[in-house]
């Protein structure tokens, strides 16, 4: 037989890269990589896996980089067990960026039971996404009533020095979009918008993906939080960030001081 050197055990977590890179979510039917590849919802399913795993999968899921449920971390798993997660799943975070990494896997595990391989690897691929950015979000507010408009409030950080802003619109995510707006002045338009779940249940965190159009030019931004809302304010912020990097000359307009000053 012919051999390709492909390491098998990297396509999940390479297939995320690229989504996160792109902003193109992944389709959860997609065969290898997608969420409900390995996923056997009907009893005749289940049946013949509980008889014969080979029935219904030709491959491990270990195999091709899912982690599975083997790999369950909670707030008293420590520091070792957590460096000990990242190994086994092949994740390389810098020294210098271990602290930040961890403390943001601690503020994970208040907010939930569990934490899974498939967590951890959200939170660390969004944390590396956070720091290469120019653009850092420090702080917001959301708020909406029955019968009117949402308001919203945001502080952005760039270079040391924070900058908000203030707006209303058409539901939280779109009062903090004009929030933002307000500060990063960019006349984009927002070509593709989409919120996917890392793992299931009511305390998942959520990824959100976006892509903006500016002058003809694309760019893609990805965010992770336990609140859509916030997540959904990061990765358009990750977008904005890379079009101020394409643009350095752009000025922010936003205010130093804020409502919470």
């Amino acid at each position: 037989g012919a051999w390709t050197g492909v390491e098998k055990q990297r396509l999940v977590p390479t297939s995320r890269l690229v989504s996160s890179l792109t902003g193109v979510a992944v389709q959860v039917n997609k065969a290898i990589v997608g969420a409900n590849a390995f996923a056997h919802e009907a009893g005749i399913h289940q049946d013949g896996m509980l008889k014969n795993r080979a029935t219904y999968e030709i491959m491990v899921p270990e195999d091709v980089g899912w982690e599975g449920t083997k790999l369950v971390l909670g707030k008293h798993s420590g520091r070792a067990g957590f460096r000990n997660a990242l190994k086994d799943l092949g994740l390389k975070v810098p020294d210098d960026q271990i602290d930040t990494v961890y403390g943001r896997f601690l503020e994970l595990a208040d907010r939930k039971k569990s934490v899974t391989g498939a967590d951890i690897a959200a939170l660390v691929s969004d944390e590396l996404a956070v720091t290469s950015s120019s653009l850092h979000l420090v702080r917001w507010n959301a708020s909406i009533g029955s019968g009117g408009a949402a308001t919203a409030s945001v502080v952005i950080e760039r270079d040391g020095v924070e900058f908000s802003g203030d707006a209303e619109g058409n539901g939280p995510v779109n009062a903090l979009y004009g929030a933002i707006d307000a500060v990063v002045p960019s006349d984009n338009e927002l070509t593709y918008y989409h919120v996917e779940a890392v793992t299931p249940g009511e305390d998942a965190q959520g990824q959100v993906h976006v892509r903006i159009k500016v002058d003809g030019e694309i760019y893609t931004g990805h965010g992770l939080a336990t609140d859509i809302v916030e997540a959904s304010a990061r990765a358009y912020l990750a977008a904005l960030s890379q079009f101020t990097e394409h643009r350095p000359d752009t000025v922010l307009m936003g205010s130093s001081t804020s409502r919470w000053s």
